[in-house]
């Protein structure tokens, strides 16, 4: 049994330095992704404050398919390039996206996402997931949520 219990009064930096803890135990010797990617969403629904959508998008056959997740039910399969998911995907980068409602070509799977932070997961120098983390709050994520995100997927990046 896990019995994380995030302190709501700790700076960005503690709460992702607990979060990849957390997540580093979790995995621990565990070989399936499945099973990790679920806890690992659930771990981040519960870290990380006024998300309304927490997850993962897989790499698979050269598209991102819809991973385990925490929130809303939310579109299945996005192509590279498409969206913010599609954006991190193809280029391999964080995207950072302060209102989701100017960038071009978002795909709105909740109406109610205002922001968006999607970090990928590289193994081997390939993209083999996403990272999704969506807020009903414009400005939600910063760099600070961007760097504990990266750090969390370079962890996470041989357990999925």
């Amino acid at each position: 049994m896990y019995a994380f219990e995030p302190d709501p009064n700790q700076s960005k930096t503690e709460l992702y330095r607990d979060l990849t803890e957390a997540a580093g135990a979790i995995v621990a010797g565990e070989r399936d992704g499945i099973a990790n990617m679920a806890n690992l969403a659930a771990l981040i629904w519960q870290f990380v404050p006024r998300l309304n959508w927490a997850g993962f998008y897989r790499m698979i056959d050269g598209e991102l398919v819809l991973g385990p997740f925490q929130g809303k039910a939310a579109c299945i399969r996005i192509a590279l390039g498409q969206g913010v998911c599609g954006a991190a995907a193809a280029r391999g980068e964080t995207q950072l996206v302060p209102d989701v409602h100017a960038f071009p070509g978002h795909i709105a799977c909740d109406a109610a996402s205002a922001s968006e932070l999607v970090v990928p997961v590289l193994r081997d120098g390939r993209v083999i997931a996403v990272i999704d983390l969506d807020s009903p709050e414009i400005g939600r994520f910063d760099a600070d949520d961007a760097r504990g995100i990266e750090a969390l997927a370079a962890l996470i990046a041989s357990s999925i």
